[in-house]
């Protein structure tokens, strides 16, 4: 049969397939309009996850900053907040994706039957997985763009180059919001969140944010090396200290493949979930 007789008879191709994964029919971004609208009474509840970072910034990088002293980074000695902070920007890029392609995306899904309502019009689930993930990563921009500025007049940017920040801040948010939300289309129930926090709590509290990673015994080392959540903090590190090296494109082409596989995986997911 050719490919016209084929489209004649009504054949579609695969919704899980690549292409349906990645851009859908094109209208994922009526998607994104709709969480806009949503959130345009809610926008408080936007508003509250900058300020955990930020709170950490106080409490550990200016409090406890006094106590630790300085730090080389790159030859040089630097306050123990400036070397904090870029740490702390990587995980507010990784909080706003993480939190809306995880929790939210499973109350649409399981809970509010969003999906089924918008899969009724001519939005495909290709378009759903995309908008979603597009929409939790406009809010880690969010957060990743006011945390940013608060650097900025707080003194902790290093370099000219920590514009850049934001453009890689914005590579974790994608990440992170491609792995949220494909993990999130096999999670049977709220009990299932806990591994949710379970690896975002233990990869913050260990992904170099706070200390380097040479304090770690080498195995170790390894471990944490691997995790995106470092990747992220390493290169906004090395952009904020003006360090423009080889590592950054493996630390971009990580991020970046992490968060096209989980939009592959979601698209392929929601296909079988909501299209049996």
């Amino acid at each position: 049969m050719s490919s016209r007789s084929a489209l004649a008879a009504g054949f579609r191709p695969p919704l899980g397939s690549l292409s349906a994964a990645l851009f859908g029919r094109g209208r994922a971004r009526r998607l994104v309009e709709r969480n806009v609208v949503a959130y345009k009474r809610r926008w408080w509840i936007l508003a509250t996850g900058f300020f955990e970072p930020f709170f950490y910034l106080l409490s550990i990088g200016l409090g406890l900053g006094h106590l630790v002293g300085r730090l080389e980074l790159d030859g040089r000695l630097v306050d123990y907040a400036a070397y904090v902070a870029p740490g702390l920007l990587a995980s507010s890029a990784m909080n706003g994706a993480l939190f809306d392609s995880t929790f939210n995306v499973f109350f649409k899904l399981k809970i509010a039957k969003t999906y089924d309502a918008v899969l009724a019009t001519p939005v495909g689930v290709g378009d759903v997985a995309l908008g979603e993930v597009t929409w939790s990563l406009m809010r880690g921009a969010i957060y990743s763009f006011a945390f940013l500025c608060v650097m900025g007049a707080m003194g902790l940017v290093l370099t000219g180059f920590a514009v850049l920040c934001f453009v890689a801040a914005l590579l974790v948010s994608f990440a992170f919001a491609g792995l949220g939300m494909g993990a999130t289309c096999y999670m049977r129930g709220w009990q299932d969140f806990d591994y949710v926090s379970m690896a975002s709590i233990p990869m913050f509290l260990f992904s170099a944010v706070f200390y380097p990673l040479s304090v770690y015994p080498g195995w170790l080392q390894v471990v944490v090396s691997i995790t995106p959540l470092y990747q992220g903090v390493d290169m906004i590190r090395e952009l904020d200290a003006g360090l423009l090296t080889p590592a950054l494109l493996v630390h971009a082409g990580y991020l970046a493949a992490l968060g096209i596989l989980g939009l592959a995986v979601a698209a392929r997911r929601l296909g079988k979930l909501l299209r049996p």
